[in-house]
Protein backbone atom coordinates (compact mmCIF):
# COMPACT_ATOMS: atom_id res chain seq x y z
CA UNK A 1 0.00 0.00 0.00
CA UNK A 2 1.73 3.44 -1.00
CA UNK A 3 2.15 5.77 1.79
CA UNK A 4 0.42 8.54 2.16
CA UNK A 5 2.58 11.20 0.88
CA UNK A 6 2.68 9.09 -2.16
CA UNK A 7 -1.51 8.71 -3.15
CA UNK A 8 -1.76 12.24 -3.45
CA UNK A 9 -5.49 11.84 -2.15
CA UNK A 10 -7.24 13.35 0.68
CA UNK A 11 -5.81 12.48 4.31
CA UNK A 12 -7.96 12.17 7.17
CA UNK A 13 -7.01 15.36 8.68
CA UNK A 14 -8.50 17.19 5.30
CA UNK A 15 -11.22 14.60 5.56
CA UNK A 16 -12.48 15.89 8.92
CA UNK A 17 -11.68 19.80 8.02
CA UNK A 18 -13.67 19.33 5.36
CA UNK A 19 -16.75 18.02 7.19
CA UNK A 20 -16.59 18.87 10.63
CA UNK A 21 -19.49 17.20 11.68
CA UNK A 22 -17.09 13.57 11.25
CA UNK A 23 -14.82 12.24 13.71
CA UNK A 24 -11.70 10.46 13.33
CA UNK A 25 -13.33 7.19 15.26
CA UNK A 26 -16.47 7.34 12.31
CA UNK A 27 -13.59 7.27 9.73
CA UNK A 28 -11.87 4.54 11.43
CA UNK A 29 -15.15 2.61 11.98
CA UNK A 30 -16.41 3.21 8.78
CA UNK A 31 -12.77 1.57 7.68
CA UNK A 32 -14.27 -1.35 10.26
CA UNK A 33 -17.05 -2.19 8.55
CA UNK A 34 -15.12 -1.77 4.97
CA UNK A 35 -17.57 1.10 3.91
CA UNK A 36 -14.34 3.08 3.29
CA UNK A 37 -10.37 1.55 2.32
CA UNK A 38 -7.75 4.18 2.86
CA UNK A 39 -5.82 4.31 -0.33
CA UNK A 40 -2.32 4.66 1.83
CA UNK A 41 -1.51 4.36 5.63
CA UNK A 42 2.25 5.43 6.96
CA UNK A 43 1.54 5.33 10.83
CA UNK A 44 -1.71 6.79 12.23
CA UNK A 45 -1.75 8.88 8.97
CA UNK A 46 -4.42 7.83 6.22
CA UNK A 47 -5.32 8.70 2.91
CA UNK A 48 -8.78 8.40 1.13
CA UNK A 49 -9.34 8.12 -2.69
CA UNK A 50 -11.97 9.92 -4.64
CA UNK A 51 -14.06 6.34 -4.41
CA UNK A 52 -14.55 7.18 -0.70
CA UNK A 53 -15.56 10.62 -1.01
CA UNK A 54 -19.53 9.72 -1.66
CA UNK A 55 -19.71 7.67 1.45
CA UNK A 56 -17.57 10.24 3.64
CA UNK A 57 -20.02 13.29 2.32
CA UNK A 58 -23.04 10.97 2.34
CA UNK A 59 -22.32 10.28 6.14
CA UNK A 60 -21.25 13.60 7.19
CA UNK A 61 -24.46 14.98 5.51
CA UNK A 62 -26.40 12.62 7.81
CA UNK A 63 -24.84 13.75 10.34
CA UNK A 64 -25.02 17.36 9.97
CA UNK A 65 -29.01 16.51 9.86
CA UNK A 66 -29.05 15.34 13.36
CA UNK A 67 -29.30 12.04 12.92
CA UNK A 68 -27.59 9.38 14.86
CA UNK A 69 -24.60 7.57 13.69
CA UNK A 70 -25.91 4.08 14.44
CA UNK A 71 -28.39 4.75 11.54
CA UNK A 72 -26.13 6.21 9.09
CA UNK A 73 -24.33 3.19 9.26
CA UNK A 74 -27.19 0.71 8.88
CA UNK A 75 -28.42 3.11 6.01
CA UNK A 76 -24.73 2.56 3.67
CA UNK A 77 -24.84 -1.09 4.72
CA UNK A 78 -28.05 -1.46 3.36
CA UNK A 79 -27.30 0.13 0.21
CA UNK A 80 -23.97 -2.44 -0.66
CA UNK A 81 -24.82 -5.83 -2.26
CA UNK A 82 -23.98 -8.91 0.17
CA UNK A 83 -22.60 -9.26 3.55
CA UNK A 84 -19.52 -6.76 3.76
CA UNK A 85 -16.52 -8.95 5.84
CA UNK A 86 -15.42 -7.09 8.47
CA UNK A 87 -11.06 -6.71 8.14
CA UNK A 88 -9.63 -6.09 11.61
CA UNK A 89 -5.64 -6.88 10.13
CA UNK A 90 -4.95 -3.27 9.90
CA UNK A 91 -5.67 -2.49 13.47
CA UNK A 92 -5.70 -5.49 15.82
CA UNK A 93 -2.83 -6.39 17.75
CA UNK A 94 -3.17 -10.01 18.28
CA UNK A 95 -2.73 -10.97 22.00
CA UNK A 96 0.73 -12.14 23.13
CA UNK A 97 1.83 -14.69 26.38
CA UNK A 98 5.14 -13.02 27.11
CA UNK A 99 5.90 -15.23 30.06
CA UNK A 100 4.59 -18.72 30.72
CA UNK A 101 2.36 -18.76 34.44
CA UNK A 102 0.77 -22.06 35.70
CA UNK A 103 -3.19 -21.67 34.46
CA UNK A 104 -5.65 -23.67 36.15
CA UNK A 105 -6.70 -26.08 33.42
CA UNK A 106 -3.63 -26.79 32.18
CA UNK A 107 -3.48 -29.97 29.85
CA UNK A 108 -1.51 -31.87 31.71
CA UNK A 109 -4.10 -32.04 34.59
CA UNK A 110 -6.22 -33.76 31.97
CA UNK A 111 -4.15 -36.86 32.83
CA UNK A 112 -1.37 -36.27 30.32
CA UNK A 113 2.09 -35.66 32.02
CA UNK A 114 4.37 -33.16 30.90
CA UNK A 115 7.58 -34.15 29.25
CA UNK A 116 10.72 -34.77 31.30
CA UNK A 117 12.69 -32.39 29.63
CA UNK A 118 9.61 -29.54 29.85
CA UNK A 119 12.14 -26.97 30.99
CA UNK A 120 13.90 -26.83 27.68
CA UNK A 121 10.65 -26.16 25.91
CA UNK A 122 10.23 -22.76 28.35
CA UNK A 123 13.54 -21.81 27.48
CA UNK A 124 12.77 -22.00 23.60
CA UNK A 125 9.35 -20.28 24.34
CA UNK A 126 11.12 -17.56 26.14
CA UNK A 127 13.98 -17.22 23.64
CA UNK A 128 11.08 -17.09 20.79
CA UNK A 129 9.19 -14.21 22.71
CA UNK A 130 11.94 -12.17 22.95
CA UNK A 131 12.29 -12.03 19.32
CA UNK A 132 8.80 -12.18 17.76
CA UNK A 133 8.14 -8.59 17.20
CA UNK A 134 11.38 -8.02 15.93
CA UNK A 135 12.51 -7.65 12.42
CA UNK A 136 11.53 -10.25 9.15
CA UNK A 137 15.06 -12.19 10.16
CA UNK A 138 14.29 -12.06 13.94
CA UNK A 139 10.28 -13.46 13.43
CA UNK A 140 11.61 -16.45 11.17
CA UNK A 141 13.48 -17.33 14.00
CA UNK A 142 11.00 -16.81 16.35
CA UNK A 143 8.57 -19.21 14.65
CA UNK A 144 11.39 -21.87 14.47
CA UNK A 145 11.76 -21.98 17.71
CA UNK A 146 8.24 -22.19 18.85
CA UNK A 147 8.16 -24.85 16.55
CA UNK A 148 11.13 -26.46 18.16
CA UNK A 149 9.73 -26.03 21.99
CA UNK A 150 6.47 -27.67 20.41
CA UNK A 151 8.42 -30.72 19.09
CA UNK A 152 9.74 -30.80 23.19
CA UNK A 153 6.30 -30.30 24.80
CA UNK A 154 3.06 -30.49 22.28
CA UNK A 155 0.50 -28.95 25.09
CA UNK A 156 2.76 -25.69 25.55
CA UNK A 157 -0.35 -23.76 24.31
CA UNK A 158 1.66 -20.68 24.88
CA UNK A 159 3.70 -21.29 21.97
CA UNK A 160 0.75 -22.39 19.74
CA UNK A 161 -0.63 -19.23 20.15
CA UNK A 162 2.64 -16.58 19.64
CA UNK A 163 2.88 -19.00 16.88
CA UNK A 164 -0.30 -18.08 15.27
CA UNK A 165 0.30 -14.69 15.76
CA UNK A 166 3.34 -14.64 13.58
CA UNK A 167 1.22 -16.51 11.04
CA UNK A 168 -1.30 -13.99 11.34
CA UNK A 169 1.10 -10.61 11.07
CA UNK A 170 2.05 -12.65 7.44
CA UNK A 171 -1.35 -12.60 6.23
CA UNK A 172 -1.12 -16.64 7.10
CA UNK A 173 -4.59 -17.10 7.83
CA UNK A 174 -5.57 -20.87 7.81
CA UNK A 175 -2.36 -22.05 9.38
CA UNK A 176 -3.28 -19.10 12.13
CA UNK A 177 -6.60 -20.47 12.63
CA UNK A 178 -5.23 -24.25 12.82
CA UNK A 179 -2.89 -23.09 15.68
CA UNK A 180 -5.57 -21.28 17.88
CA UNK A 181 -8.43 -23.48 17.46
CA UNK A 182 -5.52 -26.63 18.64
CA UNK A 183 -4.87 -23.63 21.52
CA UNK A 184 -8.61 -23.74 22.30
CA UNK A 185 -8.93 -27.31 22.34
CA UNK A 186 -6.21 -28.01 24.42
CA UNK A 187 -6.53 -25.38 27.02
CA UNK A 188 -10.22 -23.40 26.73
CA UNK A 189 -9.24 -20.87 29.51
CA UNK A 190 -6.74 -18.90 27.92
CA UNK A 191 -8.17 -15.86 26.67
CA UNK A 192 -5.57 -15.05 24.08
CA UNK A 193 -6.39 -18.01 21.64
CA UNK A 194 -10.26 -17.15 22.19
CA UNK A 195 -9.48 -13.52 21.22
CA UNK A 196 -7.14 -14.42 18.43
CA UNK A 197 -9.12 -17.26 17.00
CA UNK A 198 -12.23 -14.56 16.72
CA UNK A 199 -10.10 -12.16 14.74
CA UNK A 200 -9.10 -14.47 12.23
CA UNK A 201 -12.81 -15.84 11.84
CA UNK A 202 -13.77 -12.33 11.21
CA UNK A 203 -11.03 -11.84 8.61
CA UNK A 204 -12.33 -15.26 7.09
CA UNK A 205 -15.90 -13.03 7.05
CA UNK A 206 -17.29 -16.43 9.77
CA UNK A 207 -18.97 -13.70 11.85
CA UNK A 208 -21.65 -15.63 13.36
CA UNK A 209 -18.28 -17.97 14.30
CA UNK A 210 -15.93 -15.44 15.45
CA UNK A 211 -19.29 -13.91 18.07
CA UNK A 212 -19.11 -17.51 19.55
CA UNK A 213 -15.17 -17.20 19.93
CA UNK A 214 -15.40 -13.55 21.04
CA UNK A 215 -18.42 -15.08 23.96
CA UNK A 216 -15.48 -17.54 24.75
CA UNK A 217 -12.77 -15.10 25.20
CA UNK A 218 -15.15 -13.01 27.12
CA UNK A 219 -15.86 -15.72 29.45
CA UNK A 220 -12.26 -15.93 30.64
CA UNK A 221 -11.47 -12.57 30.51
CA UNK A 222 -14.91 -10.09 31.02
CA UNK A 223 -12.32 -7.19 31.68
CA UNK A 224 -10.90 -7.02 27.88
CA UNK A 225 -12.20 -4.27 26.26
CA UNK A 226 -11.59 -4.37 22.80
CA UNK A 227 -12.64 -8.12 23.19
CA UNK A 228 -16.27 -5.90 24.26
CA UNK A 229 -16.16 -3.89 20.90
CA UNK A 230 -15.16 -6.12 18.83
CA UNK A 231 -18.43 -8.47 19.74
CA UNK A 232 -20.37 -5.47 19.50
CA UNK A 233 -19.47 -4.71 16.39
CA UNK A 234 -20.09 -8.41 15.09
CA UNK A 235 -23.53 -8.57 16.69
CA UNK A 236 -23.98 -5.20 15.13
CA UNK A 237 -23.36 -6.62 11.63
CA UNK A 238 -25.30 -9.76 12.43
CA UNK A 239 -28.28 -7.46 12.41
CA UNK A 240 -28.10 -8.86 16.34
CA UNK A 241 -28.33 -4.85 18.14
CA UNK A 242 -30.02 -6.14 21.41
CA UNK A 243 -27.01 -8.68 21.74
CA UNK A 244 -24.75 -5.86 20.88
CA UNK A 245 -25.68 -3.32 23.57
CA UNK A 246 -24.49 -4.72 26.24
CA UNK A 247 -21.05 -4.90 24.91
CA UNK A 248 -20.98 -0.98 23.86
CA UNK A 249 -22.14 -0.84 27.54
CA UNK A 250 -19.06 -2.60 28.55
CA UNK A 251 -16.94 -0.76 26.47
CA UNK A 252 -17.89 2.58 27.85
CA UNK A 253 -17.87 1.37 31.66
CA UNK A 254 -13.76 -0.17 30.89
CA UNK A 255 -12.36 1.98 28.60
CA UNK A 256 -14.36 5.43 29.22
CA UNK A 257 -11.19 7.50 27.52
CA UNK A 258 -11.11 4.62 25.05
CA UNK A 259 -10.36 5.15 21.37
CA UNK A 260 -14.33 3.70 20.57
CA UNK A 261 -15.41 5.54 23.70
CA UNK A 262 -17.72 7.83 21.36
CA UNK A 263 -18.77 5.45 19.26
CA UNK A 264 -20.34 3.24 22.25
CA UNK A 265 -21.63 5.97 23.61
CA UNK A 266 -23.73 6.59 20.28
CA UNK A 267 -24.74 3.06 20.26
CA UNK A 268 -26.03 2.62 23.80
CA UNK A 269 -27.55 5.91 23.85
CA UNK A 270 -29.53 6.39 20.13
CA UNK A 271 -31.84 4.17 18.63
Amino acid sequence: MPSVSEAGDLSARDVLARYPTLRDDHLRYLEKWGLVRPVGKSGAARAYGFADLAVIRQTASALAEGRPFRAVVRQLEAERSGQLALDFRHETTPARILTLTPRVSQPYARGDTAPANASKAETLFHEASSLDTGDEISRARAADLYRQSLVVDPYLVAALINLGNLHYADGRLPEALALYEQATNLAPDFFEAHYNLANVLHDAGRLADAAEAYTAALAADQTHADAHFYLAVTFEKLGESAEARPHWQAYRSLAPDGTWAELAREFTENT
